[in-house]
């Protein structure tokens, strides 16, 4: 079933839609470092190889599911816990702000200054072009985003759900998130979406928009090795 490429959303993703993304070490397959962290396998126990290659292009990185199969260059530095929250219908609800798209240079630099000041790690510099990102401005300040990370044929993953910490408690990411996730909807595709599964918050906002979790799933930390 299409819903089980889910269990392993960057094999799929970076084998479909963003199959130009992908560095590819055959058994495991890695975002270019460039736009994303991200990396999968179809089979955890081959996956050393590929990690210890990957583990020289970039500082820090993520594999997505069972913990993987590594060499002793290479070393798990945490282990994430999400919930896995997928939405199943369009939301019905107003949307108030203005919403932009966030498509120019200046955009993409106000964007990527805001998820690092509160998510820092995850957005790189090219991350902005795997999806559409939307956001909105206040006083011509980038107050609260969203956007599209991982996606594959029939999925999308909603990322960067961000708003600036003194902008909190508004509604923003609602809209931001209903916007964002009925666009998909447009597109034929389900929007999902990562939480860590001790935001409580967070994870209640989503429920109440109707995204429903589906499973637990491991972000597997790593860094090469530093003897």
């Amino acid at each position: 079933m299409e819903i089980n490429k889910l269990d392993n959303p960057a094999w799929y993703s970076l084998n479909e839609t963003h199959k130009d993304f992908v560095v590819d070490y055959e058994k495991i397959k890695f975002y270019d470092p460039n736009y994303c962290p991200f990396g999968g396998a179809l089979n955890d126990e081959e996956t050393a190889s590929g990690i210890a290659k990957y583990a020289s292009l970039t500082d820090g990185f993520f594999v997505i599911g069972n913990r993987p199969d590594i060499t002793d260059k290479v070393r798990v530095e945490s282990e994430l816990i999400c919930n896995q929250m997928v939405l199943d219908s369009r939301i019905d609800m107003d949307i108030h702000e203005d919403i932009t798209e966030l498509q120019t240079e200046i955009h993409k630099n106000d964007l990527f200054k805001l998820v690092n000041l509160v998510q820092p790690g995850y957005f790189k510099n090219m991350t902005a072009d795997l999806g559409n990102y939307y956001g909105i401005y206040k006083n011509h300040q980038l107050v609260a985003v969203v956007g599209e990370r991982m996606k594959m044929e029939s999925y999308t993953e909603l990322s960067a759900i961000v708003t600036h910490p003194e902008h909190t408690g508004r509604g923003y990411a609602k809209q931001l998130i209903v916007h964002a996730s009925n666009r998909i909807f447009n597109e034929s595709k389900i929007p999902y979406l990562h939480v860590a599964n001790t935001n409580v918050n967070a994870i209640r906002l989503y429920e109440k928009l109707g995204f429903l979790t589906r499973r637990k799933i491991s972000f597997w930390k790593l860094h090469a090795h530093v003897l």
